[in-house]
């Protein structure tokens, strides 16, 4: 291949060569036709016509398999159970009181308003302008003055998991020096996103084993060692998986020693209305930061609140300075999103913006979120009601003080694999249940068998 090449990137012959003998001009002509020949049958053919010395061997026999997911693998084996009456407490979506996925009237009807209307063409990098618009207003308020101020750097994102991989790039960019601190524990998936993207990541005390609640003393102290400009990611509401939150009391302290601590806080936000029924409440601590001046980020996502989890749509935002603070962000945001994924999808925001828009649509979700939430909470009073009048051992408040889509059971890994094996009654093996997945139907027999594993004598 050499040898052809050079022929080729050769210089053409000077003048002086036309004037040479016919018997040389003669003797470089079969070289040349050969070179031709190589070259052409590599440019059609590839390397094939090389032996192997010369063709460059790529191989992926290195690339060694990923680990599952926890949450497939119970999946996994749920499926798999023969047992009629199994249960799956691992799924971390909204059912129904017959364990069936619901897609939400106000979703339905916005569906039939917007179809049929809209082209399919690309979105901005930053999204659809107004549902961006509608979003900061369900987190920071109608009346937030940072809006009023235009103050707020916002795009759409992928949902959830997209909102925090652009902070986290973000961070990577522009606050190279800071790392984020992560509660232990928290969404598995916060640790992927922010090590990907080479952010440093430092632990905070957050749950107690012992009380089965919040380590507040822990929290505060890792708060105040954290150094100055750290950015400290928070659960706005219904924490993963623990479903503890703090007190209004608690986040206003909170909020007090970040401020003084010039601490940056990040709220990741993925169940307001969700938590207690009340989008208001749900933001509360939010709102608290915002009042007590800080500049702040925030992860917004529609998959929980507007069981619109295929569809992946959400928002991400950050409280500045100043509005021209806020164009730059907001520039560099896009920039970030950019090579990521270009734009965000169209249909899933139009839902959004067409609920949150439209004021008979916007009730009737409000109605809709109210329901899903307070099923939850009836299903964590029936539970403790049901272990405490089987005579627990355990003390079960616990059930009833978290929030939210996931109840931290104080269950041992141990007896997470009896309810498997004994009781096809599946969840992650710390403990974690999905609340949506306890039924009027299946409460009985999973209390009964929760008293039976904890009781059980090795």
């Amino acid at each position: 291949l050499e040898s052809a090449l050079n022929y080729f990137v050769a210089p053409l012959p000077s003048k002086s060569c036309v004037h040479d003998s016919p018997q040389r001009l003669q003797a470089m002509l079969p070289t040349s036709r050969q070179a031709l020949k190589l070259a052409t049958s590599l440019s059609t053919t590839g390397l094939k016509g090389l032996s192997t010395s010369s063709a460059a061997s790529i191989s992926f026999a290195h690339v060694p398999e990923a680990p599952k997911d926890p949450i497939l693998g119970i999946t996994e084996a749920f499926l798999k159970d023969p047992n009629p009456n199994k249960i799956n407490l691992g799924v971390g979506a909204y059912r129904d009181d017959d364990c069936k996925p619901v897609v939400l009237e106000s979703v339905r009807e916005a569906e039939r308003r917007i179809a049929g209307k809209h082209y399919m063409e690309y979105l901005p990098m930053g999204g659809m302008k107004e549902f961006v618009q509608e979003s900061v207003k369900l987190a920071y308020g109608d009346d937030a003055q940072c809006l009023k101020d235009g103050n707020v750097a916002a795009v759409q994102s992928l949902s959830g998991t997209g909102s925090c991989r652009l902070m986290a790039d973000f961070m990577k960019r522009f606050m190279p020096h800071s790392d984020v601190y992560i509660s232990v524990p928290t969404w598995a998936n916060h640790h992927n996103i922010w090590r990907d993207a080479n952010v440093g990541i430092k632990p905070y005390r957050y749950y107690k084993a012992e009380t089965r609640g919040l380590d507040f003393e822990g929290f505060l102290e890792d708060l105040s060692a954290a150094p100055r400009g750290s950015v400290f990611l928070l659960h706005a509401c219904a924490h993963n998986p623990t479903g503890v939150d703090p007190t209004p009391e608690q986040w206003a302290q909170i909020s007090k020693a970040m401020k003084e601590r010039d601490i940056f806080p990040f709220f990741d936000m993925a169940y307001q209305g969700f938590a207690s029924g009340d989008c208001e409440r749900d933001a509360k601590a939010i709102r608290l930061f915002l009042a007590d001046g800080h500049q702040l980020g925030c992860s917004q996502s529609y998959a929980k609140n507007m069981g619109l989890y295929g569809q992946r749509v959400g928002a991400f935002s950050i409280v500045t300075g100043s509005k021209k603070e806020a164009a730059a962000v907001e520039s560099q945001m896009k920039n970030i999103a950019r090579p990521m994924y270009s734009n965000p999808p169209l249909h899933g925001a139009l839902l959004v913006t067409k609920i949150l828009q439209e004021p008979a649509l916007k009730n009737l979700w409000y109605d809709e979120v109210k329901m899903m939430a307070h099923r939850i909470i009836l299903m964590r009073s029936v539970l403790r009601k049901n272990l405490e009048e089987l005579n627990s051992p355990w003390k079960w408040n616990h059930i009833t003080d978290q929030i939210g889509m996931f109840a931290y059971s104080g269950l041992s890994p141990e007896h997470v694999d009896k309810l498997a094996q004994q009781h096809s009654i599946y969840m992650t093996r710390n403990g974690r249940i999905s609340m949506a997945g306890i039924t009027s139907k299946n409460v009985n027999r999973l209390s009964e068998a929760i008293h039976h594993v904890i009781c059980e004598k090795n």
